[in-house]
């Protein structure tokens, strides 16, 4: 038997100890086993087309009546659910998972659910031109700037699209942008855990990369979704330059909620299509 050594102090525990490929005694099916127990709550199926709102405005709208119902039987701790019908796509929209730990914990409790598709639509900054502001980015690859991600896969710079996602989405989101109130551009993004420590030094290291905006959750995702065969869909709402140009963080009506939806409703016709 191997001898197990201990770390200096000197080493960072994120970086060491991982088997990436070995089963975690802690799942998320258990805890909402147990979430229902604890709770009362009925065992009933989310919709297979599951949202990430970290901002929340979609929740809010949800929950100020205007449409949409809560979910009965989602037992996570943390978050609630909202669902909707948005012409004929059942939806289920949980807000306020911000960062990458939380995104990833919800995510996996999406799919031991019965989520068949998640898509994050992540408010992000601009750190590199782009033709027209507000606008979606298809993030098609995120610099691994947080610590979720190396509990998922080994050390490297990117996580990614997943390859199965990757064409139908590029070919047909271009397709459709031109039906869209906002445009749907294809790029990269830099995920970071810090998000005020976004200093000019780190902003151009990402720029270099060839990153367009930033954000605190694609890089986890991803990592989370190529790790598990996951089906999970990241999209920015470039919405600011982290407030440094005058007025800023403007969505659009009802804070983007609408365009938000529109293009949420692509991406799953898209891939939920059988033509793809």
């Amino acid at each position: 038997m191997p001898l197990v050594t201990s770390p200096t102090d000197s080493e960072l525990p994120l970086l060491s100890g991982k088997q990436h490929t070995e089963p975690s005694l802690f799942q998320p099916a258990n805890l909402l086993r147990e979430a229902r127990r604890q709770r009362g709550l009925p065992e009933v199926s989310v919709p297979k087309v599951c949202l990430l709102d970290p901002d929340g405005d979609i929740a809010r709208y949800l929950a100020a009546g205007a449409e949409g119902s809560r979910h009965p039987g989602w037992a996570c701790y943390h978050t609630e659910m909202w669902t909707l019908d948005h012409d004929g796509l059942e939806l289920g929209v949980v807000g306020m998972a911000v960062g990458a730990p939380f995104a990833v914990l919800v995510a996996e409790q999406l799919a031991a659910s019965g989520a068949e598709l998640v898509i994050s639509v992540i408010s992000a900054g601009q750190i590199a031109a782009l033709p027209t502001t507000p606008c979606f980015v298809l993030i098609d690859r995120a610099l691994r700037d947080e610590g979720t991600s190396a509990h998922y896969l080994p050390s490297g710079r990117w996580s990614q699209l997943p390859d199965n996602l990757r064409a139908p989405l590029i070919r047909g989101l271009e397709a459709q942008t031109r039906d869209l109130a906002q445009p749907v551009l294809t790029g990269a993004s830099w995920t970071t855990d810090a998000p005020y420590r976004e200093t000019a030094t780190a902003i151009a290291d990402a720029e270099a990369a060839g990153a367009v905006c930033v954000e605190m959750e694609a890089a986890a995702l991803y990592a989370y979704a190529q790790a598990t065969g996951r089906a999970v869909v990241c999209i920015a709402h470039i919405t600011n330059t982290m407030a440094t140009a005058g007025d800023d963080f403007e969505k659009g009506a009802d804070n983007g909620v609408h365009d938000a939806l529109a293009t949420v409703h692509a991406i799953a016709s898209l891939l939920r299509s059988p033509q793809t």
